[in-house]
């Protein structure tokens, strides 16, 4: 499968983007998904997880801001950001592995996109 993130962009601290993740194939409902993000000078870490049937995982550091979801008659998976804050800022990547759970593991997800910046100004 291929990924193409795309949404990024510079927003004011409090303000919201919505990240879309387009995915080729026809098996996308059999794929778990999920989102990572990785700053300047830090390792890539864990944002967010939904499983093909729609089961959710956020991490604590984004729960109630961050919002996964995913369409999977449009082979598109999303993340509604919302209250950015500076330390939000990162390039954002999505990521698929074929299973039927939710995976927070980097090194779980077999498919990944290219990427895309998001800057939270303060």
């Amino acid at each position: 499968v291929q990924l193409q993130a795309s949404g990024g962009g510079l927003v004011q601290a409090g303000g919201s983007l919505r990240l879309s993740c387009a995915a080729s194939g026809r098996t996308f409902s059999s794929y778990a998904m999920g989102w990572f993000r990785q700053a300047p000078g830090k390792e890539r870490e864990f944002v967010a997880a939904i499983s093909g049937s729609g089961y959710t995982y956020h991490a604590d550091s984004v729960k109630g801001r961050f919002t996964i979801s995913r369409d999977n008659a449009k082979n598109t998976m999303y993340l509604q950001m919302n209250s950015l804050k500076p330390e939000d800022t990162a390039v954002y990547y999505c990521a698929a592995t074929m299973t039927d759970r939710t995976v927070v593991a980097t090194r779980s997800y077999d498919y990944w996109g290219q990427g895309t910046q998001v800057t939270v100004s303060s």
